[in-house]
């Protein structure tokens, strides 16, 4: 009778514990703030559904904060740092449909819309290589790189060796790269020979320790962002990572297909403050003097303004100057991107968009890298078409530029992907512009990538077995617990 009592003692005391922990942990997902009620409703649905394993899925991936140390610093940082340059920068006058879009980009870092940059948009991922070697072994004062994902490849190993170079006739050559995604850079022996070259390294959210981290900070909050600034006034902005098209350790998807922009011009300024900023917040030296440079603004150009969003800066920032943009379109929106996991607003006003009679075309990967970003992108499809938007599969290798243009007038370019991750989770850089040269460009580029592509019909995604549109719909659900 004792041991009976006993064990039924302890169960009990244990049944207790976990409804309490089951309890506090809704209680947190509840009130956790920047989170939609679709994401607090289905966490608490997770965590009651499965006991214990939900309040662990919950502290892995529900939990939208890196550790309080980083967030503390990048709090201070972004107060510290001048949020513009020396010297007066009148506001550029914006063409009057886009003025609010701007105004959000803007309001994400305190920056302001400045005029007077040009622009130039790359064939492809070998040309983007070519002429960032090219500006590194002309620099004359400093380089700063930053890459989510850095290879050992060919392309890789040419912008190494040209930092070497640089580094060795002077130039202060700074490196940033993400911890997971340019684990195999960190791993390899060319990171270290970066290094003993004289290259400044820095490593964001190093993978270190996973199991005990993850304690402390959710895993897969990444800097994603693609920074490059070369003596204060050139920056490039796009998708492409540090690699060859080959992408080798995804290769059964490749060719990746990516857009990068450079620019020479005021804007660079956003970005080197974007860089400095990702610098210092991740451990490295104090370079807040780089910020101090006058930055004038040349005659002509065109109006740009940089926006660097992250899960504790302007969240919804990237879905909110989508949004806008949307808004403002008047004939039509070309929309690229290799993930489309949108949030309920953004979907809702991408079909308003087409609704109203504004041409809207969407294109994806016919083939993600990702069959869990794949499924769950299908299951916006019957909405998107049944609203009139046009969806397009692209099918020679995986599309992974993320461009948003309207009208041929303004367009969004950058490094976010149109879905929960890059809104919530990751640190991302995106350039707002109007100009209608330099749009119509980057919309020759996306008229390439239709054009190499096949469009998705009514018919055919009415037509999808009753087993495969349960598998993708329930897929969808969860797109809330990124």
């Amino acid at each position: 009778m004792f041991e009976i009592s006993w064990a039924t003692t302890w169960g009990s005391t244990w049944a207790i514990l976990l409804v309490l922990l089951d309890i506090a942990t809704i209680a947190r997902a509840v009130t956790r703030e920047h989170r939609s009620a679709a994401s607090r409703l289905a966490w608490v649905v997770v965590i009651m559904s499965l006991p214990l394993v939900g309040v662990i899925a919950y502290f892995f991936l529900g939990d939208t904060s890196s550790d309080r140390r980083s967030d503390k610093k990048l709090k201070d940082l972004r107060r510290e740092l001048p949020k513009l340059p020396k010297g007066e920068m009148a506001s550029p006058e914006l063409p009057l449909l886009y003025r609010q879009s701007f105004a959000r980009a803007a309001s994400v870092n305190g920056f302001q819309p400045v005029a007077g940059n040009r622009a130039k948009v790359t064939t492809d991922s070998d040309e983007s290589i070519d002429w960032l070697i090219a500006d590194i072994d002309a620099a004359h004062d400093h380089v700063h790189l930053l890459f989510y994902i850095w290879l050992t490849d060919r392309n890789g190993t040419r912008v190494a060796k040209a930092l070497m170079r640089a580094a060795a006739r002077g130039v202060s050559c700074r490196v940033i790269v993400d911890g997971l995604g340019s684990r195999g850079l960190l791993a390899d022996p060319l990171w270290k020979a970066m290094k003993e070259a004289g290259i400044e390294t820095v490593v964001a959210f190093a993978f270190r320790f996973a199991l005990f981290a993850a304690f402390f900070r959710r895993l897969d909050i990444r800097n994603h962002r693609k920074i490059i600034v070369i003596d204060h006034d050139t920056t490039y902005v796009g998708s492409q990572n540090c690699s060859d098209a080959a992408f080798l350790v995804k290769k059964k998807f490749a060719p990746w297909v990516d857009i990068m922009m450079r620019i020479s011009g005021p804007v660079a300024w956003q970005s080197q403050r974007l860089f400095v900023s990702d610098w210092m917040v991740n451990g490295g030296t104090d370079i807040s003097n780089l910020l101090q440079r006058e930055t004038p603004v040349p005659d002509g150009g065109f109006p740009a303004v940089v926006a660097g969003t992250g899960p504790n800066i302007s969240v919804q920032g990237v879905p909110d100057m989508a949004q806008m943009l949307l808004a403002s379109a008047q004939k039509e929106v070309v929309i690229t991107t290799p993930y489309y996991v949108p949030s309920e607003a953004l979907q809702q006003q991408i079909c308003a968009t087409a609704v109203r009679g504004v041409r809207v075309r969407l294109n994806v990967p016919a083939n993600n890298d990702s069959h869990f970003v794949g499924f769950a992108s299908r299951s916006f499809y019957r909405a998107l078409l049944k609203a009139g938007v046009e969806i397009h599969e692209f099918q020679p290798g995986l599309l992974h530029a993320k461009i948003l243009t309207v009208d041929g007038q303004a367009a969004l370019v950058g490094s976010p992907n149109l879905d929960r991750r890059s809104f919530d989770l990751n640190y991302e850089n995106s350039m707002m512009l109007a100009d209608p040269a330099t749009v119509g460009a980057i919309v020759d580029k996306q008229e390439l990538f239709l054009n190499a592509s096949l469009p998705v019909s009514r018919k055919k995604v009415e037509s999808w077995s009753i087993t495969r549109r349960v598998l993708i719909n329930t897929v969808g659900m969860m797109a809330p617990l990124l």
